[in-house]
């Protein structure tokens, strides 16, 4: 794709780096085919070529309008286009500069920009998000069944191991999920406990920036990621092998965190070391497949699961397989439904921002887990959990959760 970016932009890091990814794009429109608004939509301008070219048009010095931050903001940036493009095109980095550039350009209605602000200021937050979100599952039950099903159920804190390992990693506590599904941290740290495996949380680290740098909030992302590598380094200089992550939506983040701090000259280094000792919870057990397979399980375990992959998973960090086969060891055939490729609808605050799209998305993603049969629905993903269980009654957890069970129990 032939550019010709304003003066303003095009010595820009910014604007070296969109112009190098504009110039991979062929028009080809094989992502148009992959594309969940597209596919609900059928709007040129709600698949990713349509996003290109308006974020494009706006690089080039086309003042920017409100229809170009709409379909901007309908982006799911699930990343799906792009598994599926053939020439490599790193759309999840261009959106991101357009819809920083765009929103410079553009004032959103008041009541938009007061949702936004209270969720860059309430979800980073545990310590403000915790106490709300369990004042909300007070009144749940007194709710309609519609705004009912919008606050996850409480779920109690399970027990943490007390055992001390000479092999140590570190765990990301987070933000929302301690307070959402707190059983999610506990229940990998128990199990890497059966493993040998020790896991620590920095007490001075947090939300891993992604929440406030996909609300463009970009400095206050930075902040988080500055916050928590300064929390982790000296974690690392005194021996944990690793990052482990539970989250792929932060998993994600964190191993971006050498990309987003490259140009910062106090962090930069510090931030490739952190990307690179960045490993998703599934990448860890994978390789310790044959520790696991000489685990004790209960026989009468769940056998059949619905195993909903994170498009942050299997489409930013092209992360596919694994979960399946860790299960796999336990006896537990982890089934993947029809489209399992297409996003959820979660994606972050996606789910808050735009309900209809959210909504009509989860709902056709649910119809086809519950088509595989299974009892039980599994995902690597706090958001995508979250979302899911508002649409169903079926059980949905983290694959981890369904592991320790089987492992709790062993005789």
């Amino acid at each position: 794709m032939q550019t010709q970016l304003s003066d303003i932009i095009k010595a820009t890091r910014e604007g070296l780096e969109a112009e190098d990814i504009l110039r991979k794009c062929v028009h080809c429109g094989f992502c148009n085919a992959t594309c969940p608004t597209y596919q609900l939509l059928g709007d040129e301008l709600d698949g990713p070529r349509g996003r290109i070219y308006l974020i494009k048009q706006v690089l080039e010095g086309q003042p920017a309008s409100s229809n170009t931050l709409h379909h901007l903001d309908r982006c799911l940036t699930c990343r799906n286009c792009e598994t599926t493009c053939p020439s490599g095109v790193e759309y999840g980095k261009l959106v991101e500069i357009g819809r920083h550039i765009v929103a410079g350009q553009v004032r959103r209605p008041w009541y938009e920009t007061l949702k936004r602000q209270t969720l860059k200021a309430i979800l980073p937050r545990q310590w403000l998000f915790t106490p709300l979100l369990r004042s909300a599952q007070l009144i749940r039950f007194g709710l309609p069944g519609k705004f009912a099903r919008k606050i996850p159920a409480y779920q109690q804190h399970s027990v943490w191991p007390v055992r001390t390992h000479e092999r140590k990693m570190i765990l990301l506590d987070g933000c929302v999920q301690p307070g959402i599904s707190p059983n999610i941290n506990a229940a990998t740290s128990r199990v890497m406990d059966r493993l040998g495996i020790e896991l620590l949380v920095a007490p001075k680290a947090g939300c891993c920036g992604a929440l406030r740098s996909h609300l463009n909030d970009h400095s206050g992302g930075l902040a988080d990621a500055k916050r928590n590598i300064d929390a982790w380094l000296p974690l690392l200089d005194a021996g944990a092998e690793a990052l482990v992550m539970t989250a792929s939506g932060c998993g994600t983040m964190i191993k971006e965190y050498g990309y987003l701090l490259a140009g910062d000259p106090d962090y930069a280094e510090k931030a490739k070391r952190i990307s690179a000792a960045t490993f998703d919870l599934s990448e860890v057990l994978f390789d310790l497949t044959e520790q696991l397979g000489k685990l004790g399980y209960r026989k009468n375990a769940a056998k059949n699961v619905a195993y909903h992959p994170p498009c942050s998973l299997q489409h930013a960090q092209k992360n596919t397989g694994k979960v399946e086969k860790i299960l796999a060891v336990a006896g537990i055939t982890a089934q993947r439904c029809a489209n399992s490729h297409l996003c959820c609808g979660s994606a972050g605050t996606y789910s808050i921002l735009q309900p209809e799209l959210a909504s009509t998305l989860r709902d056709q993603k649910l119809q086809n887990l519950h088509a595989t049969g299974a009892q039980q629905i599994v995902s690597a993903n706090i958001g995508c959990i979250a979302h899911l269980q508002s649409g169903t009654s079926m059980p949905v957890t983290h694959w981890i959760e369904l592991l320790d069970q089987v492992l709790v129990a062993a005789g």
